[in-house]
């Protein structure tokens, strides 16, 4: 069934933990048969956990799961309780006899928005409870308490999905937790969602972040996982003015979750980078459509 989000990558299921009272939560992103993963921070305020990892050097070749997350960076705490549902379930990396979860996350500010509470490792493990190939979309999850447009009218943002096919090459979708200093734009429609373009207050440092993934169901190496990380940020930018400022965290992951398979041409992958620059900007707009509703 086709869900117009990140779970028409196959292999792929979403859950979120919201905390509506404290206006935070975290988002899950469930690999069983494990994910080949990069990370790309553009941003100079991150907040992240294992990027270092899914470098094409290193040592492990797939991870277990991702987690977006509020909280600031108490909310990575939540990512020990998405390693712990893994454990449970025999999902990991295998050293030995031993299993180990791997779980990249990244995280927004949302600590002055609601009650003074962050997501923790038993709202890690609901999330993945939650999990399916259907999810809800806007104040939700890892969007609970994001807002955008705060150095002119600020106003909630939230969490967008979007996806595509790519004709004679397969799926490619994105998730997108929005929570900008910057102005959003529904990039296709030429339009600004939020109250104002102009940028006139004070940046506050620490209180932004947009944060996401970009998926395929196509087989990548790391090393082009990555460049699907990059060109990510390209609808980014398009979506979110300004971005990548030195108050915003800006992280985006890209995963395969295909096991073999040839590597694309030159060509093909061209093809194949430009829609995750697209979806990434369509799940920015759609998160504040959703928060809309």
């Amino acid at each position: 069934m086709y869900h117009g989000c990140l779970t028409d990558v196959k292999g792929i299921l979403v859950g979120h933990d919201t905390n509506i009272k404290a206006r935070t939560g975290c988002t899950a992103i469930i690999c069983h048969e494990g994910a080949v993963c990069a990370a790309d921070v553009r941003g100079a305020a991150p907040g992240t956990r294992e990027t270092d990892l899914t470098r094409g050097y290193n040592l492990v070749p797939r991870v277990n799961a991702l987690l977006l997350t509020g909280g600031s960076a108490f909310g990575l705490g939540a990512a020990s309780g998405v390693m712990e549902w893994l454990l449970d379930r025999d999902i990991g990396f295998r050293s030995g006899d031993k299993i180990v979860p791997i779980v990249p996350a990244a995280v927004i500010y949302d600590l002055d928005v609601g009650e003074n509470a962050h997501p923790d490792a038993e709202s890690g493990k609901r999330a993945c409870s939650a999990a399916g190939s259907a999810f809800a979309q806007g104040g939700v999850g890892a969007g609970t308490g994001a807002t955008v447009c705060k150095m002119a009218e600020a106003m909630r943002g939230g969490l967008g999905s979007a996806s595509m096919e790519v004709p004679g090459i397969g799926t490619v979708a994105a998730l997108m937790v929005v929570n900008a200093l910057g102005a959003v734009y529904d990039d296709e429609k030429g339009e600004c969602l939020t109250p104002y373009s102009a940028m006139t207050g004070t940046p506050k440092a620490g209180g932004n972040t947009t944060i996401g993934v970009v998926a395929t169901d196509v087989y990548l190496s790391r090393e082009q996982a990555y460049k699907l990380a990059q060109d990510a940020h390209d609808g980014l930018a398009r979506s979110i003015r300004p971005a990548h400022t030195p108050f915003d965290g800006d992280t985006i992951f890209a995963m395969s979750t295909a096991s073999e398979g040839a590597l694309l041409g030159p060509s093909e992958f061209l093809q194949l980078l430009h829609a995750g620059a697209m979806v990434t900007s369509r799940a920015i707009a759609n998160a504040l459509y959703s928060v809309r509703k």
